[in-house]
């Protein structure tokens, strides 16, 4: 793997880590802080904003910027604002520096998403966006249980000094690593934003938020799922987690082959829809306690291999603003983390059990089959369009 997708992928592990290690220690900072535990849950929804808010603000405001200067000054900002998050001694100072840390958070994957195609040999684009992806799945592996595990015997504020660290990791080897680039866009910020008026883009938009929330649903619900279900042990939930995070990691992969060997669009269908089957399967078989773990690692497979496919659809769709529009499907992808939890969330409150959850999740990834499918239909009717104007003028 080239090194510069390595940096890439090394500020994938940091943001992924800041992004996820919270769940785990959110008891500790609740403590800390002699706030409740749901009021600790209010950090997560601060980031996910931040991060729905930055991507394409800062996207936009960086856009003639050479993108390799771009990719550092986002890592700086997220670095900052992450090791001061650990300093933070109140509510209200934690709430504000998770929304500052989160806030390059989609800028980055958005435009390194782009910069990872660009870089990559012809028709190796998805392996390269993979690349990337890798370090976010590494860090459900390796950071999220590291820095739970610091959160949790020493202090929570350990878990944000971790990220500091690999930010300044990742700081090093964009300087030293990536080749210097153009400027992130070579349109005016106007000319940008036209892209928001095209109907295919926010199917796009809207095909993220369901179909990856599908996933979403199914993995803020794991806790429970692994122990009141399967009636494993409180202490089986970390290994599950490492587990799923594997699976991720591989589904990632396969993914990227997967969007080589037919068109992007094609291979979200096929990886929503597998997807789907696999989150109903998994209503029957949570209640055994190695079927469950098994599927752990499977759904997570399944999942992460719409991740590079549904990247490329959306670079695919904005073609002319690419960095913008990958930006726009980073707050997609946070838009679906919040969406899937709260639906989920519902038949769980009316008395369901923990297993509806993997039925929401079920149902929103098939919604997500059909949205593609729409924007495949978008396609061919635009293609069509076209080849009748062209035999008009001829």
């Amino acid at each position: 793997m080239k090194k510069s997708l390595i940096s890439l992928a090394a500020g994938g592990f940091g943001i992924g880590m800041t992004e996820f290690v919270i769940m785990g220690i959110l008891p500790e900072i609740a403590t800390s802080m002699d706030i409740t535990i749901p009021e600790a849950g209010h950090f997560i929804s601060a980031y996910a904003i931040g991060v729905v808010v930055g991507a394409p603000l800062l996207t936009a405001l960086g856009s003639k910027w050479p993108a390799h200067k771009m990719l550092i000054g986002l890592m700086v900002w997220f670095t900052v604002f992450n090791s001061l998050s650990g300093f933070a001694n109140s509510y209200w100072s934690l709430m504000l520096f998770r929304f500052l840390s989160a806030l390059p958070h989609g800028a980055f994957f958005g435009i390194g998403a782009v910069v990872a195609s660009r870089l990559a040999r012809p028709g190796k684009e998805a392996q390269a966006i993979a690349a990337m992806f890798s370090g976010l799945t590494l860090a459900n592996i390796i950071g999220v249980p590291f820095g739970t595990y610091l959160g949790q015997e020493f202090h929570w504020s350990m878990a944000f000094f971790v990220v500091g660290i690999v930010g300044i990791i990742t700081i090093t080897s964009l300087r030293f690593w990536m080749p210097a680039l153009a400027q992130s866009s070579e349109q005016s910020m106007s000319e940008d934003f036209q892209i928001l008026k095209k109907a295919e883009l926010w199917m796009v938009v809207l095909l993220t938020t369901i179909g990856t929330g599908g996933f979403f649903a199914w993995y803020s619900y794991i806790a429970p799922l692994i122990t009141e279900v399967a009636g494993h042990d409180p202490g089986m939930v970390s290994y599950a987690m490492i587990l799923a995070g594997c699976g991720m990691f591989a589904g990632n992969i396969a993914g990227a082959k997967l969007a080589e060997k037919m068109q992007p669009i094609y291979a979200v269908v096929l990886a929503l829809g597998v997807m789907t089957l696999l989150l109903l399967a998994n209503v029957y078989l949570a209640h055994d306690p190695v079927a469950v773990l098994v599927m752990t690692f499977i759904i997570g497979f399944g999942a992460f291999c719409v991740a590079a496919p549904i990247q490329m659809a959306m670079i695919n769709t904005a073609r002319g603003s690419e960095m913008l529009g990958s930006s726009l499907n980073q707050s997609a992808f946070n838009m679906g983390n919040a969406s899937g939890a709260y639906l989920a969330g519902l038949p769980i409150a009316m008395g369901y059990g923990f297993t509806s959850a993997d039925v929401v999740g079920a149902l929103m990834a098939f919604a997500g089959v059909f949205l593609a499918l729409g924007i495949i239909q978008m396609r061919k009717a635009s293609r069509r369009k076209m080849a009748a104007a062209v035999e008009v003028v001829t």
